[in-house]
């Protein structure tokens, strides 16, 4: 840390280098947008209210308590604020660091000097600001000693109290010899002051003293500890991979539904409670699981709203997701979770009600937190630093991981809570945190390495086969092979999850493979394929007997009819009792008629026990195969994450650029007024710097009229316009030479 003192913070901030000043405006990006024209505007935004609220966000307690102690001090050394802070001299020193890195505080010839504005924005201790004239610290402990123990009581009282008091009768200008009351004591002191309307204060000087020389009476470097339990590292880490894969499988499953049958956006962008509950029973998974899962899918650039053939907003698959599919395993949990960590979606508010009473839906636009970010990396980065064998113990661990984030982000304790919980219970069912730790894999993903090669040595292999049973049903032992448990799904459903899979034959679900244009020996070919085990007689008799029955009644456009070779199967519709509705008519044999529009006469045809098929124009079968729908992957998720940290390095270097341009202009502009240039003027300047290759400061006038400088390397003079490398942009620009109204050459 430099020893030199600065006159202003914007001549500090000019002294520093790039790498210093980049840290800066990547700490504070508030600050680089848009790019500062020199250090004395730099200087300028990092002392307003707004920028340093943010600022002051972003400090531990620690970093509070030296800045709040700064402002009680005043400017001082760093010797003499470490005698006042209740911390070790290493901790200030890190501190005052900081401080200094943020531009919070800056130096001085005279010490270190907190900004004048956050004065009335830090207010850890609750002392005033010790004034300069104040008594040393002998005389302040002489005159405690000599008080009454009632006064003393009162005096640490109004300290308790934030270190004001109303005086009430008693008189201000008193002898200490001539009071007679605790309050007179203590004004006769001088350790009250008095102040307008009756209120008295209590000096920082005399605050600092009572609590034994320093600002706070407890220790403010000191981090709560975490509550542990002992947990071996293997055990973590097949609990985590274990979650991953099926949050994986889940997020495939549930866009894959979508894709066919998407649920209906809501009018305010979100998801409405409905389906978000259908969702979460398709799954096998409680509410708020599926609605993380739905979240993350939005987060990576899974989900988007489009329109469908009817025009109205839907939730369904991006064009990311098929190639989001083809991928292993390992790399598709990778790119779910770096979209969650970057995410600031509240998942976890899901399903409760906000202060007016309304619902919180999943996917709607409100559902973000400016802290989320910050809070979910904080809660892991404190998990994963535990040592090897070590967890969050079962029901106190996570108390005391909010306790040491409060520690960390003392200005938000309120929401910090529910967000640290909240990022505990997601990173568990995403797969970063198992019983209670953190996952290896998981570790080198919070350090920006690629996770990809660990987390693809814990999961299982994928399989390519399943056991069939007796009882129609279908085991896979082990995750299936993403093509397979697609086919696996048209031709029988899920009857439950886990380790081992559990598929049922239905003939529903035979019928919805030949519904899409299996043929019964295609649908035996591929059953027989897959299967390890012999096919059971009771599932090859199910296929036949779906497929038999299949097609026997063809339904058309009448509004729709029925015709069936099949005189008795017809009779048995006409005459059946739940078909009234359908407004069935025979006009022929094997020709029955409906009222009932063809899409709504066909499923209740299949609800009243028949498989009928759709007959085309030409009196051939017509296959309905439903559409896959995918929406346009939205454009702030193309390139993941690299993109977005390329994109603000970049920012920063430009504005970076941008204040060193600033600063040589302002050491290039003379203390006397230049005369304006005539464009010929102008012209045979510029065309000196040309041959000469000087930089030079132009005064321009841009069309609106304003007036600015600009810092350029001349290039070309022709045809009344400069070619020049503008500083400030850092890119080649043209300019007007009539607009040009000074050109002053540049030294150094």
């Amino acid at each position: 840390m430099a020893t030199t003192g600065y006159r202003t913070l914007a001549d500090q901030l000019r002294s520093w280098p790039d790498s210093r000043l980049s840290l800066l405006l990547h700490e504070r990006p508030d600050l680089a947008t848009p790019a500062p024209h020199d250090s004395g505007q730099l200087a300028s935004r990092a002392a307003t209210r707004s920028s340093l609220l943010r600022a002051l966000d972003q400090l531990t307690r620690a970093e509070l308590c030296v800045l709040d102690a700064l402002v009680v001090v005043g400017q001082t050394t760093e010797a003499a604020l470490s005698t006042v802070v209740n911390a070790r001299p290493d901790s200030v020193a890190d501190a005052v660091r900081r401080l200094l890195d943020l531009a919070l505080a800056w130096q001085t010839p005279q010490g270190i000097r907190a900004l004048s504005a956050v004065a009335e924005l830090v207010t850890i201790s609750g002392l005033h600001p010790v004034s300069p004239d104040a008594p040393t610290a002998e005389v302040v402990q002489q005159r405690l000693e000599e008080l009454s123990p009632a006064a003393r009581a009162l005096l640490e009282h109004v300290l308790e109290a934030g270190g004001e008091a109303t005086a009430g009768s008693s008189r201000h200008t008193v002898l200490p010899e001539d009071a007679q009351t605790p309050a007179e004591e203590l004004l006769a002191r001088r350790l009250l002051v008095p102040r307008s309307g009756g209120v008295v204060v209590l000096p920082g000087e005399v605050g600092i003293a009572l609590r034994g020389g320093h600002t706070t009476t407890e220790p403010v470097d000191v981090v709560p500890e975490l509550a542990t339990s002992e947990r071996s590292q293997d055990l973590v880490d097949r609990a985590a991979s274990g979650a991953a894969s099926e949050a994986v499988r889940r997020v495939e499953l549930l866009l894959d539904g979508w894709g066919l049958t998407p649920p209906n956006a809501l009018r305010s962008g979100g998801l409405g409670v409905r389906d978000l509950k259908a969702t979460a029973t398709s799954l096998h998974v409680d509410e708020p699981t599926a609605a993380l899962l739905v979240e993350v899918a939005s987060a990576a650039g899974l989900l988007a709203t489009s329109a469908d053939r009817d025009g109205n907003p839907v939730w369904i698959p991006t064009d990311a997701f098929d190639a989001w599919c083809a991928k292993p395993d390992a790399e598709r949990w990778t790119a779910l979770v770096q979209a969650w960590l970057a995410s600031p979606r509240m998942a976890g508010l899901i399903g409760s009600r906000d202060p007016q009473g309304k619902v919180w839906n999943a996917l709607a636009p409100e559902l973000a937190g400016a802290f989320q970010v910050e809070s979910r990396r904080m809660a892991l980065e404190a998990i994963a630093a535990l040592p090897p064998g070590q967890v969050l113990a079962t029901g106190t661990g996570v108390p005391s991981l909010v306790q040491r984030i409060v520690w960390l982000r003392p200005r938000r304790p309120r929401t910090r809570a529910d967000q640290v919980a909240w990022a505990v219970d997601e990173a568990s069912v995403l797969g970063l945190v198992g019983a209670g730790g953190m996952a290896t894999y998981a570790r080198s993903l919070l350090t920006g390495d690629d996770p990809t090669a660990a987390l693809a040595a814990l999961l299982p292999e994928p399989v390519d086969h399943v056991l069939l049973q007796a009882d129609l049903t279908a085991v896979a032992p082990g995750p299936l092979e993403s093509q397979l448990a697609r086919r696996l799904q048209l031709v029988a459903d899920v009857e439950s999850r886990g380790g081992a899979t559990v598929y049922r034959f239905s003939s529903g679900s035979v019928r919805r493979a030949l519904d899409t244009g299996w043929s019964a020996a295609e649908v035996h070919e591929f059953i027989g394929s897959v299967s390890r085990t012999p096919v059971p007689q009771p599932l090859t008799y199910l296929v036949d007997d779906t497929a038999r029955t299949f097609g026997s009644v063809r339904v058309g456009h009448a509004e729709a009819f029925l015709r069936a070779d099949d005189e008795s199967a017809l009779a048995e519709l006409l005459h059946h009792p739940k078909a009234a509705p359908l407004g069935l008519r025979r006009i022929a044999p094997t020709v029955l008629i409906s009222s009932t529009p063809l899409d709504v006469l066909l499923p209740r045809l299949r609800d009243l026990g028949a498989a009928p098929v759709v007959e085309a124009a030409d009196g051939t079968v017509h296959v309905a195969r439903p559409d896959l729908l995918r929406a346009r992957t939205p454009r702030e998720h193309r390139g993941g994450a690299a993109v977005r940290t390329a994109r603000e390095t970049a920012q920063a270097a430009h504005a970076v650029t941008a204040i060193r341009a600033g600063d040589r202009a302002e050491s290039a502009r003379p203390d006397t007024p230049v005369e304006t240039l005539s464009p010929s003027g102008s012209m045979a300047a510029l065309r000196e710097a040309v041959e000469a290759g000087d930089t030079v400061l132009i005064g321009y006038v841009d069309n609106q009229g304003t007036s600015s400088e600009r810092l350029v390397d001349p290039i070309r003079v022709e045809g009344g316009s400069l070619t020049a490398h503008d500083h400030r942009s850092d890119d080649i620009r043209t300019f007007a030479v009539h607009r040009i109204t000074t050109v002053r050459p540049v030294t150094g």
